[in-house]
């Protein structure tokens, strides 16, 4: 997919809209899968809540991916899109009892990251096998805002309390089919995200009817030119090694599980948006775009940065541009990013746009949600509409009431 090829989409569809690559997406998924080929029983679980659409979810159905999901409305996505529900494991945080009971009823695997849950759940269902989310107190990525593994989490169960788990376990006489932690997002040192696997090693020597132990995911993929990356060859060689001592020493073969979601999806996400202004002030170029934080919320939630193209004016001179939303608020994408020269009407391509995107959009300041567009076999799919009026009205509900003399009356 080239920048024709995106500028043909912006003109077919409109802007703003979001672009995925199939192709991106299929090596992706090819390039983790190898790196583990020594692996006898390796299970790659889509995180669903990366990009939901149910496109996606079946081109990651063709590829052989289970599902990791975080809400029954994300389990029934992925039955709706073709999967068996013993392929989609469930790993939500904070949910009732009741939702877990209703996933688990659907006949997905469920992942229990909590004690008292944990004990509720198997007091009623001691024959039905569930996994446990462990925290390990180790921190693998560097922000605070998408590392779920520190001690202050409000993900899993801490490894300070496997004797509680233990006692629960034997008093319910409940099974636990599987071992579970996510340290986090942005993976840099391999070495850290070792070292957190051998803490879930020792705590799975406590489990004896173990089928798969899964490690989470959170692997780095690079935002600019330059950028670094988690190295997914080295740490497919390095685990898997000892993954397969460990199965030698737990005396059967487990399944080793993954649950990528930005990995497979990041890269191959393009969002177009169209270039509204181009604003002079005392001391800044602003190129204000037709959108805003409520497409592309990234940038002011978690200080990401997306490398932005001016993809109608690729050769152009670089200028020191802010570029920036029609939100009425402050919704800026880049702060005095050099791009190349932007006039109105250019449209700007966002990269790695394919994961906590699209998914993170709203209707803020009552606008609408882009168009989606799937790339593939070098043509572009619509996979979802773009929202219109009607669509902000759809589940409102009139009601009729007057004001008289200062009170509210319904009619």
């Amino acid at each position: 997919m080239n920048n024709r090829d995106l500028l043909n989409i912006a003109e077919d569809f409109g802007s703003p809209v979001y672009v995925y690559d199939a192709d991106t997406i299929i090596n992706q998924y090819n390039r983790l899968k190898n790196a583990f080929n020594n692996i006898n029983s390796l299970k790659i679980n889509y995180a669903v809540k990366a990009l939901s659409n149910v496109a996606i979810l079946k081109l990651m159905n063709q590829l052989g991916a289970g599902l990791d999901t975080v809400s029954i409305q994300e389990v029934k996505l992925g039955l709706a899109a073709g999967f068996s529900a013993e392929r989609i494991i469930f790993t939500p945080n904070g949910v009732s009892l009741k939702e877990i009971e209703d996933v688990s009823g659907l006949g997905a695997q469920i992942n229990i990251d909590n004690l008292s849950i944990l004990e509720q759940f198997g007091s009623k269902y001691p024959n039905i096998p569930v996994c446990i989310r462990i925290n390990p107190h180790v921190m693998a990525g560097g922000n605070t805002n998408i590392s779920v593994g520190h001690i202050d989490s409000k993900f899993g169960i801490s490894i300070h309390q496997i004797p509680h788990i233990l006692r629960i376990v034997e008093n319910t006489g409940m099974t636990i089919n599987g071992i579970h932690m996510h340290t986090g997002s942005d993976i840099l040192d391999i070495d850290v995200f070792l070292y957190a696997s051998e803490i879930l090693f020792e705590t799975a020597k406590n489990f004896k009817e173990l089928e798969f132990i899964d490690f989470g995911s959170g692997f780095k993929v690079p935002y600019k030119s330059g950028d670094i990356e988690t190295n997914i060859e080295e740490l497919g060689q390095k685990l898997s090694s000892r993954f397969n001592e460990f199965c030698e020493e737990y005396g059967k073969p487990l399944t080793l599980a993954f649950e990528p979601g930005k990995f497979l999806v990041s890269e191959a996400g393009h969002f177009l948006a169209s270039v509204n202004v181009v604003k002079q002030t005392t001391s800044t170029v602003f190129a204000q775009i037709d959108s805003g934080f409520n497409h592309l919320i990234r940038p002011m939630l978690y200080g990401s940065q997306h490398q932005i193209e001016n993809i109608s004016n690729p050769k152009g001179r670089e200028r020191f541009y802010s570029v920036v939303g029609y939100i009425c608020e402050t919704d800026t994408f880049a702060n005095n990013r050099r791009i190349n020269e932007i006039t109105e009407g250019d449209i700007l391509c966002f990269k790695n746009a394919g994961a906590y995107c699209f998914t993170m959009a709203s209707n803020y300041n009552s606008r609408f949600r882009p168009a989606e567009v799937l790339w593939v076999d070098q043509k572009a799919l619509l996979i979802r509409k773009r929202e219109t009026f009607d669509d902000l009205l759809h589940n409102q509900v009139s009601v009729d009431f007057t004001i008289e003399k200062e009170k509210v009356l319904v009619k």
